[in-house]
Order: structure tokens, then sequence, then C-alpha cells
């Protein structure tokens, strides 16, 4: 009994032994063949090797094995230096996994200020007719002066007149209040007022006239007479030539018959 004890104790014993040395399983392992940079892992047919061996090497199956390379055949046979493939194993060069692309976000605008107006332009016109209206027939007067001068000092400047059609423009400017006014030469009188202010803002256009008559080409206004037409006294002296001919022929026709009646012989 003693015996048989003890023989079955050892049995016990031998029977656990490769349940408790047996690891867990952590899946298929390839320690002899390094992945690829695309992960696979590849084995190279060596002389004498056969599927069976492979698949005890590696701790592939057969379906395994034949699911990762296709083209083997029932028999299984092997050529040397065939490749075939293991597993797909980690990446010697992990693709790091990218996360959500970011929205972008709408650009700036920063908004450009206007530093000044696009221009103020002037006209000193020579006012041909005196109505003190700038028409297109109408040039400019030479030898003047225009003057545009901001109330805050911010702006101060001075510029003759030349002849032509084109008015003196100034730009840039800043907004504000503007004085301008226009100074003419001797011979010119003004036929408007030769001063004016004006406010702008940034962005504006201004265009402002100044008219002045030269003295020599002034235009006269006629006076309130009666003028006699060159026609109607033509006429007149006509009818008083024939009014001084009818007289004259009544006369010659009034003397015989005076004449003939001193002498008697006309009777009645």
């Amino acid at each position: 009994m003693i015996i048989a004890s003890i023989f079955i104790a050892l049995l016990i014993l031998v029977l656990s032994l490769p349940a408790q040395a047996a690891p867990a399983s952590q899946g298929i392992q390839y320690a002899t063949n390094t992945p690829l940079p695309d992960g696979r892992i590849i084995y190279q047919v060596l002389p004498n090797d056969t599927c069976l061996r492979i698949e005890y090497l590696y701790g592939i199956s057969d379906v395994q094995l034949r699911q990762l390379n296709p083209k083997l055949d029932a028999n299984c046979t092997l050529s040397i230096g065939q490749q075939l493939l293991l597993g797909i194993g980690a990446s010697s060069n992990p693709t790091p996994t990218l996360g959500p692309s970011p929205t972008p976000l709408p650009p700036t605008i920063t908004p450009t200020p206007i530093s000044g107006t696009t221009q103020i332009c002037v006209s000193l016109f020579n006012d041909l007719n005196g109505d003190g209206l700038h028409e297109t027939t109408e040039p400019m007067i030479p030898g003047g002066a225009i003057s545009v001068t901001e109330k805050d000092a911010k702006y101060s400047k001075t510029l003759p007149t030349l002849a032509g059609t084109d008015p003196i423009c100034f730009a840039p400017l800043p907004e504000g209040d503007y004085n301008i006014s226009a100074a003419i030469p001797d011979n010119y009188n003004p036929t408007m007022a030769l001063s004016t202010t004006l406010q702008v803002k940034a962005g504006d256009s201004a265009f402002i006239d100044f008219g002045a008559q030269s003295k020599d080409t002034a235009i006269t206004q006629p006076e309130n007479k009666t003028t006699t037409s060159p026609v109607l006294g033509i006429l007149g002296g006509l009818l008083l030539l024939a009014g001084l001919g009818l007289g004259w022929y009544g006369l010659r026709q009034r003397r015989p018959a005076s004449k003939l009646k001193q002498s008697g012989l006309l009777k009645r």
C-alpha cells in the first residue's frame, strides 16, 4: 500500500509538471525573422525545408501558412530560395496615427485705413459772359493762385494757376474742414466769390469753381434806350422825297391856270 501510494503520488506529480511549465499563449511569435518596413515577415526556404518543419519552427498552422501563401500547391511543394509570408508584424517605420484635421481659421483681415481724400480740384476760369457758371468753352486763367488750408493746420498748400482747361488738384489730403481761396491777376474782376469752406471725409473727391472776367474783354450791358432801325430811316427819306416831288408837281400845275385867269381867257 505504501509503495502504491508513492507511485500514485509520483505519477500525479509527473502529469502536473507540463501543465505548470506550459506558458500562457502569447500569440504567434516571430523571433527569427525581422519584419520588413511594411510589417511583413518573410521566410526564405532552405535546403531540406518542408512545410511541416516551418510550421513547427515558427508556430504557424498549415491553414495559416496556406492562407498567407495562396500559391502553395496541395502537396505544399517548396523550392530552395522561395519566399514565404509567415505573418504581418509591427512595421519597422510605424506611421503615426493622425488625428482629425484641424478646421482652418478664417483669415484675419486688417482693414487698411484711408489716409485722405481722393483729391480736391479747383478751377479758376475766365468767365467770358459774366454769368458765374463754368462752361466748357471758358478756359483757365493763368497767373493766379489757389490756396487750400485745413483749419487744424494738418495741411496747407498754394499752387499757381496755369493756362489750359485742367483744374489745379490737391491730393492726397487728410479728412477735415478746409478753407479754399483764389487770387486773380490784376487785370481781372471776380464774377463770383473767391473763397469758400469745405468739409471732406476720407475717400471723398471735391471739385470747386472760381470765376473772373478780364477787364479788357468785359461785356458791357446794353442801356435801356430806344434805337432807330436804319431801314425805317431809309423809308422815311424816300417818303419825304416823294412828298417834295408831289408838291413841286402841284405848283407846276397851278401856274398856267393863274395866267389864263389874269388874261380873261378862263371863264366860268
